[in-house]
């Protein structure tokens, strides 16, 4: 098989050809339609997530059609369409397995980070961690929902009730849950890089009332705000920005540090909190609402070869919505 692979953090990608993988007991192989290029890939390539398999396949937003399937594998059948996320596997015996916080399990595995992903022909996942997908959804429009959908609506949880939402970082996860929020009869509210009049239209037409720069100030208090961006300035900017009782959730897998910052901005009862991984239960909940909103992804097909450059894209902040790879 064709595939994009990291040898070192720092490096390039390099395409190369691999041999077939096979699936083992309990596993599928995926024959690749779509995978999302997702941040949290840029932080694997660049070495900031330090764990990394070597040499690594990444990619975890991944969309395909079982091709095999192993032994003891029930529940799907070759040509069904699935989504591979983010979580690749987890012990399911420790403390955080057991009370349903799965996404912090000590031993848990990440698809294109500690097992090979999809920026390949072919991924091979645990079948207990694969999704079927919603039919109406084509597959380069599906492919960010496994990560930058499912991670967004986990913060939106996190968010709690809150009616008045801020959104800082208008890119893959932003425009999605914005939808989300709209459909809660929820107000957005969105920040974006000073003076990115185009990213600001793009956040009005996902659904917010609101745009500008993350140097403004909103029109009103915040009850909550996603910080999606990894700018660890943010944090005391988005607390400024809240109500009593406020919170900040910050949604990325890694943020530069966060600044020192006055008590008296967390003060009156705000919250800052993060968000790790995720559990099958969002990706459950998420793709059993995605059909109902409708949530539609603004994704922009690339070939896989194309990848060094998608990242690149990324990095610079030239994408808007989402990046997709299809071998």
């Amino acid at each position: 098989m064709r595939a994009m692979q990291l040898a070192a953090p720092g490096e390039a990608l390099h395409e190369v050809v691999l041999p077939d993988p096979e699936p083992g007991p309990g596993e599928l192989r995926v024959r690749v339609r779509a995978c999302g290029v997702c941040r949290t890939d840029l932080h694997v390539v660049d070495g900031e997530l330090p764990e990394a398999k070597r040499p690594v396949i990444p990619g975890h937003e991944i969309v395909g059609v079982v091709d095999r399937i192993g032994a003891g594998v029930s529940g799907f059948a070759p040509g069904m369409r699935v989504g591979i996320p983010w979580l690749a596997s987890t012990c399911g015996r420790c403390r955080w397995c057991l009370r349903g916080a799965e996404n912090l399990c000590d031993a848990a595995r990440f698809t294109g980070y500690t097992r090979d992903g999809g920026y390949a022909e072919l991924a091979v996942a645990d079948a207990r961690y694969c999704f079927a997908l919603p039919d109406p959804i084509d597959d380069v429009a599906a492919a960010p929902l496994l990560c930058a959908g499912l991670i967004g609506y986990r913060c939106l949880r996190m968010a709690g009730d809150a009616t008045r939402l801020g959104l800082y970082g208008f890119g893959a996860a932003a425009h999605l849950v914005a939808q989300v929020a709209r459909f809660e009869g929820r107000r957005v509210f969105a920040f974006t890089r000073p003076g990115d009049v185009d990213a600001q239209r793009f956040a009005r037409s996902c659904g917010a009332e609101w745009a500008g720069g993350s140097d403004e100030t909103p029109p009103e208090r915040l009850d909550a705000a996603i910080l999606f961006a990894p700018v660890g300035a943010l944090v005391p900017a988005a607390l400024r920005a809240v109500d009593k009782g406020g919170v900040v959730v910050c949604g990325g897998i890694h943020m530069s540090d966060v600044p020192a910052f006055p008590y008296r901005i967390l003060w009156e009862e705000r919250v800052v909190r993060s968000v790790a991984n995720l559990t099958r239960r969002d990706a459950q909940e998420f793709l059993a609402l995605a059909p109902r909103v409708p949530v539609r992804s603004e994704a922009q097909a690339l070939p896989l070869g194309a990848a060094n450059d998608a990242l690149r894209r990324l990095r610079e902040g030239e994408v808007r919505g989402a990046l997709v790879l299809v071998p």
